[in-house]
């Protein structure tokens, strides 16, 4: 029987296929329950602001977890929600979940003992890590006490600075997102979309994602 909460945080500016390679994978490898996608609200360690809104964001990832077949997924919109800087401590105390797990890549993994209050993270959460190209695994098991335990899963390099560079040059970015990602974004002129570009990339006015609608979220 399937046990345990996955949690996978970040940004979300955008959503994008690794996200959901990654929830995917973490779900059937860890045999867990349900995963959680959770954006932050104000990341306390980015070094820039992210470029779109929390509300925006939120509304992605959404229209991600609405896609069939990832019942498993749900969303979480307390980082949004609580003002102030986004720590993961406060999200897993408030949560309670009894056997919550961190997914993560390890480049965000190797950061971790710089996290706000990183031992208390780490004494409560499971740390679930993929591989990431350029990021030795024997840094991450130190860095980590050993606590990783390591996803054997495809590596899609993608990065949402990248989706987000190649949008503002003019490319496509079809088939990196989620489709209704990919339609939120040109519908709401994120990332450079402009109007003119809107007509073709939501070419069925059925596909478009609507955040006010509870049939089309993962929650």
């Amino acid at each position: 029987m399937a046990s345990g909460v996955g949690i996978l945080g970040g940004t979300f500016d955008p959503p994008h296929l690794g996200h959901l390679v990654l929830a995917e994978q973490a779900h059937r490898k860890l045999d867990l329950e349900k995963v959680a996608l959770i954006p932050a609200g104000s990341p306390w360690q980015k070094s820039e602001a992210p470029v779109a809104s929390a509300e925006h964001r939120l509304d992605m990832v959404r229209a991600a977890a609405g896609l069939d077949g990832l019942d498993y997924v749900e969303v979480d919109d307390r980082e949004v929600r609580r003002p102030g800087p986004t720590y993961t401590i406060d999200t897993l105390l408030e949560r309670g979940d009894p056997n919550p797990c961190l997914i993560m890549g390890a480049d965000v993994a190797l950061g971790l003992p710089t996290w706000h209050r990183a031992e208390e993270v780490m004494e409560l959460a499971r740390i679930a890590v993929a591989p990431r190209s350029g990021v030795d695994g024997e840094e991450v098991d130190a860095a980590l006490g050993g606590r990783a335990e390591w996803l054997d899963i495809p590596h899609l390099p993608l990065s949402g600075s990248e989706i987000r560079a190649q949008s503002l040059r003019g490319e496509s970015i079809e088939f990196l997102v989620p489709v209704p990602v990919w339609h939120y974004i040109a519908m709401n002129s994120l990332y450079g979309y402009s109007e003119d570009e809107l007509a073709w990339v939501v070419r069925d006015p059925s596909d478009r994602f609507d955040p006010s609608d509870p049939s089309a979220s993962g929650e």
